[in-house]
């Protein structure tokens, strides 16, 4: 018998069945609306976030009400949700505690690392009462767990995973993206004094010292080839331009990241 901890959310609330027949779906989190959509739960979303781009055929049909940080309140009030789901990373905590007052179920996600993303298809599957869908998906996960795993062949390295620039910003250890890179043995570097889940760096000598590899994301900031070739010039060290929705987007999403990480200790 399945244990039952996956039938709370990030903050421990016990969430009833949804009947399929009103149920009203508004998601503020990318990730989980391509999740949501992977689950057969498309005709459900009545709202999403302009960042909630995946699927792209079945998201054009749904109405935006805003970003992951300022969505539209009013908007998403009027769309008369029963749910909501947000991530305690993505979205601002006022905004949260607005839409409480109105929305009757809020679900409350936050994965910090890929295994995570089993509970997370059987809390949707469970709560949607779709799963069947949910245990293809963990199927399909473990799948590509378990290839990952096989490969036994990587090496270990300190890499600095940038986000942003003019203020360049990395990841801390305890994020999702540094728990995926684990699983290749990349260990992510922080500021010394970081205090932030996404602190502000600095390049010097030392810190150059410190790593062996660079790596770019191509979100949330746009990084290109040009920012590899500038960046390799500066610092004497190997730059790598990754796909940060790869690595970034738990969700149904996880599954491809992990066949990606296996493609970015041969390149």
């Amino acid at each position: 018998m399945l244990a039952t901890s996956y039938l709370v959310d990030a903050i421990g609330q016990r969430h009833p069945l949804a009947n399929k027949a009103d149920t009203r779906i508004v998601s503020l989190v990318p990730s989980i609306t391509e999740l949501l959509c992977d689950l057969g739960l498309a005709s459900l979303i009545v709202g999403r976030t302009g960042f909630c781009i995946h699927p792209v055929q079945i998201v054009q049909a749904i109405p935006k009400i805003g970003g992951t940080k300022d969505v539209n309140i009013e908007k998403i009030r009027k769309m008369a949700p029963t749910h909501l789901i947000v991530n305690i990373d993505e979205n601002e905590k006022p905004t949260v505690d607005a839409l409480v007052e109105f929305i009757p179920h809020v679900i409350v996600t936050h994965p910090i690392t890929p295994m995570d993303n089993l509970d997370l298809y059987r809390l949707l599957g469970h709560i949607f009462q779709v799963e069947k869908a949910a245990t293809k998906l963990i199927r399909e996960f473990e799948g590509a767990s378990k290839a990952l795993f096989e490969m036994n062949a990587f090496k270990s390295e300190r890499v600095v995973y940038c986000i942003w620039q003019d203020t360049w910003m990395t990841v801390s250890q305890d994020t999702y993206i540094s728990n995926m890179l684990r699983m290749i043995a990349w260990q992510t570097w922080t500021p010394k004094d970081a205090k932030s889940r996404y602190p502000v760096f600095h390049w010097n000598d030392q810190m150059a010292q410190e790593i062996d590899r660079i790596l770019l994301s191509t979100e949330p900031y746009r990084f290109n080839e040009s920012h590899v070739d500038a960046l390799e010039r500066q610092t004497g060290k190997p730059v790598q331009l990754v796909d940060g929705e790869m690595l970034s987007w738990y969700g149904s999403r996880a599954i491809e990241g992990l066949q990606y990480l296996a493609t970015l200790v041969n390149t």
